[in-house]
């Protein structure tokens, strides 16, 4: 592995599937309608009787979502970083901005989230928020787009994905001391790394095999090398379960699950939003964002949970400000 040097300005239009890097993080796209049966109740009400939220393990219902609420459009483009209860309770705001915010991601005990953040006219730039002093420390601030922050599973290590050297590639930073190195130099794009429980490897998307068409890699830090990950067509945005065996990401548009022994997938959803599914810390649910029926017929944004053991279970929160909700992941 080489270190990092940090020198060189460089664009954010790096193209997969027709939109940039920025754009396949974010997830920047349209909205279609998902059928719902599920139980409608206020936001900050505790609803421990829906069937779904009363039947979760502890490990998931003592975690909290975070999630970002986009509010208007361009240059008055407003995002808001939230966290709530599976129940959709105790919403809290973290952070806000005249921009956007991308990609946000737990550490592995739940205490901190890493994301990233863009003010208009100025590059992506990686923040973590600490839950316990509800700090918020710039970490990431390399010329170029500073995207999709994962934690190391002890919490010492962030992988990103960035351009400043060009293309976009993989890097890894020693949050104690700030050391970081270059994971990947293809000529190609990398992005999207999610750490391995057991830290030895990590998932991440590439389209080395042809531009424009991401697909899925496994690297190994021992043999600093990777192996595909095999999936039908175009995948990004993956995220491996804290026991190892699933693997959620963005099949084609849907939000889908794939048990690794058995290369099983569960499609879950077309979001209408290129949104990929997170996992709960159990890995029993999944959560994802989409447009939905409303108690009075309008189409408004959700958070979704869906159960992975029922598909027919789901259970929606919706946006309380009338926003356009993304990138909902599960803490612990």
């Amino acid at each position: 592995m080489s270190k990092t040097i940090m020198s060189k300005p460089t664009t954010n239009n790096i193209m997969i599937k027709g939109v940039t890097t920025i754009a396949i993080l974010a997830a920047l796209t349209g909205c279609q309608t998902l059928p719902s049966t599920e139980i409608k109740k206020p936001n900050n009400i505790v609803v421990d009787s829906n069937p779904l939220t009363a039947a979760m393990p502890a490990i998931d219902r003592q975690g909290p979502i975070a999630y970002v609420e986009e509010q208007g459009g361009g240059s008055a483009k407003v995002s808001t970083l939230y966290s709530i209860r599976h129940d959709g309770s105790d919403r809290q705001r973290i952070d806000q901005i005249n921009g956007y915010i991308y990609a946000p991601a737990w550490s592995a005990d739940g205490q901190q989230l890493a994301y990233s953040k863009q003010a208009p006219r100025e590059h992506p730039k990686i923040y973590i928020y600490d839950k316990s002093n509800k700090t918020r420390n710039l970490v990431v601030n390399a010329e170029g787009s500073n995207m999709s922050a994962s934690f190391s599973p002890d919490g010492q290590y962030l992988l990103y994905s960035s351009t400043v050297a060009g293309n976009a590639d993989i890097y890894k930073k020693r949050l104690s001391d700030g050391d970081t190195r270059q994971l990947t130099t293809l000529p190609s794009t990398e992005v999207q790394p999610s750490y391995a429980p057991d830290a030895q490897s990590f998932v991440y998307v590439s389209d080395k095999v042809r531009a424009g068409s991401p697909r899925l890699y496994r690297y190994y830090f021992a043999t600093q090398t990777a192996v595909p990950i095999t999936t039908a067509g175009y995948a990004a945005s993956p995220q491996l379960s804290m026991d190892g065996r699933h693997l959620a990401y963005l099949n084609g548009r849907k939000a889908a699950v794939m048990t690794l022994a058995t290369g099983h997938v569960l499609n879950l959803a077309d979001t209408g939003l290129d949104e990929p599914a997170r996992l709960s810390p159990s890995g029993t649910y999944a959560v994802y964002p989409a447009y939905a029926p409303d108690v009075d017929g309008s189409q408004r944004s959700h958070v979704v949970i869906h159960s992975l053991f029922w598909s027919s279970k789901l259970y929606h929160q919706r946006s309380q400000d009338g926003g356009v909700i993304r990138s909902p992941v599960w803490g612990r």
